[in-house]
Parts: structure tokens; C-alpha cells; sequence
């Protein structure tokens, strides 16, 4: 989420201007916590009107891995005690996001998502967004035993509300709601040209995005500061091709095409924008 805005702090993103009243101040970045408040009102949302968990113990041993992995490494690696609501947004994502019937899993995948960040690193930035890099990896090394999240909200249209209302909300305030609104548009646009190719009705083609799921990738994973490259124009045409390449995943039948995209096309436009910036300078 990790997915996500991270909370431990981002690349510079230009903030809205700042208000004095203490909702102006909840409601910004500099309130860390208010991510994983959120996520966890998906993550509650979800449970009570769906029951999307695969067991509230998964969860609880992703986060808690999560949590120890950010810990020990933040200590090693950095010598200071990290904030650990980064390291919360990941493991809850992993809780969600993925399904198996065993444990060990959960607490692989966090572990990984956590370790990313301190160990694939370019130039003093990593690359890939934790969670969505711990999914990818966990789906094409134990695709026996691991799938991912696939429940829909349903025709019941309050918890989908919510969820909007309150990203659209936050996203807003730390000027990213640009991203989500360019890759949901993209999205639109692709799935009425893939049910044009495939012969599918629109709304079928749609439904996905109307998921759990999606409200995850949508709201933190393609917008995380750490890993976005720094222009609007560039950040709206990244996410445009993310949306284009899941197309393309979606009709070569991958179900998990949103992960897999991300993953290529990120990297890929960071990596460009690290190189050229690091190029110009003496």
C-alpha cells in the first residue's frame, strides 16, 4: 500500500496549502498515521460487509512481520528505530491483498516487501513499491499456494463510497489525487476497448475496478511518493501506462495483470527519471 503512500515520508511531493485548524492538519502529511487509519477502515469495511480476510490470524502474522522485519533491519541498516506505520501499511496490504491456505506466506511475503526497500536500491532510491514488488514475487515463486485478493464489492454500493470518498480525500491533500484520477480514466478507456476486442459487455470489463482490490492499488501502491517519479505530466503518463500495459496483460487472460504492471512500467520510469537527473549533475 507497500502498498502506498509511505508514511515514513516522501521525494519531495508539493503539499496543499496548509491549514491551521486541526482538520487541516489530520488530513495532511504530515499526519503519518492518517494512511494506515485509512487502510484499515478498508480493511474493516470489507471484513464486516464481506468477510474478504482469509482469516483475521493471516493478517495479524503479516503485519507482525512486517513490523519485526522493519524494526531489525531499519536498526541494522540505518542505526535508528524506524516509524513503523510504513512497515503497518505493508503487512496489513499483504493481509489483504494475498490468499493461501498456509500461514508461512503472509509472513514471507511481508518480510520481503520490508527487505526491498533496503536492499534494492539505485542511486539511494528503491524502485519498485514494497507490497506490490512482495506480491509479484510471492505470485511467480508459489503460484501452488498463493493467489491474490478477488472479491468485488458486490451491488451493495456504500462500502465502495466510503472508500472513494475518503482516498479522493486524502489523496487531494497530498496532491496525488491526479495520479489516481489519470489511471482510473485510463482504465475506463481500456476496458471499453478491451470489450470491444473481446466481445465482452463494458460493464464486465469495468467490475474490477469496482473491488477491494483496486481501491488498494489505486489510492497507495500507484501513488507512493518513494516511488513515483517527481513531474505531474510524468506521474499522470506513468500511470496512463500502467493502465495500458495491464490492458495488454488483461487480454494475454493474466489475472493478475494490475500487480505485474505496476512492476514493469514503475521501475522502469523511475530508473529513467534517476538517470537523467544524476546525469546533469557536475
Amino acid at each position: 500500500m507497500t502498498p502506498e503512500i509511505t508514511a515514513s515520508g516522501s521525494s519531495n511531493p508539493v503539499l496543499k496549502p496548509s491549514s491551521s485548524s486541526a482538520l487541516g492538519r489530520f488530513f495532511s502529511l504530515e499526519n503519518k498515521y492518517l494512511v494506515p487509519m485509512f487502510i484499515t477502515t478498508i480493511l474493516i469495511i470489507g471484513q464486516v460487509a464481506f468477510g474478504f480476510l482469509e482469516s483475521w490470524s493471516r493478517t495479524f502474522l503479516a503485519i507482525a512481520a512486517s513490523i519485526v522485519t522493519e524494526m531489525v533491519l531499519g536498526r541494522l541498516i540505518t542505526g535508528q528505530w524506524p516509524n513503523l506505520a510504513s512497515a503497518y501499511i505493508s503487512g496489513i496490504s499483504v493481509g489483504i491483498l494475498i490468499r493461501s491456505p498456509e500461514f508461512w506466506p503472509y509472513a514471507l511475503c511481508s518480510a520481503i516487501s520490508i527487505t526491498s526497500k533496503y536492499v534494492i536500491r539505485w542511486r539511494g532510491r528503491h524502485l519498485w513499491n514494497p507490497s506490490n514488488f512482495a506480491i509479484c514475487a510471492m505470485l511467480l515463486l508459489a503460484p501452488e499456494v498463493v493467489a491474490t485478493l478477488s472479491v468485488q464489492w458486490g451491488n451493495t454500493i456504500w462500502p465502495m463510497l466510503i472508500v472513494w470518498t475518503l482516498g479522493a480525500l486524502i489523496t487531494w491533500r497530498v496532491d496525488r489525487l491526479h495520479i489516481t484520477a489519470t489511471y482510473v480514466a485510463s482504465f475506463l478507456l481500456f476496458a471499453l476497448l478491451r470489450g470491444f476486442l473481446t466481445g465482452h459487455g463494458f460493464l464486465a470489463e469495468v467490475a474490477p475496478i469496482t473491488g477491494p482490490m483496486y481501491q488498494l492499488f489505486i489510492f497507495f501502491m500507484i501513488t507512493d511518493p518513494k516511488t513515483t517519479v517527481k513531474q505531474k505530466w510524468a506521474q499522470c503518463g506513468v500511470a496512463f501506462l500502467v493502465a495500458a500495459m495491464e490492458m495488454v496483460l488483461r487480454l494475454m487472460e493474466n489475472i493478475h495483470a494490475p500487480y505485474y504492471a505496476l512492476t514493469i512500467v514503475g521501475p522502469i520510469a523511475l530508473a529513467t527519471e534517476i538517470y537523467l537527473t544524476t546525469r546533469k549533475r557536475p
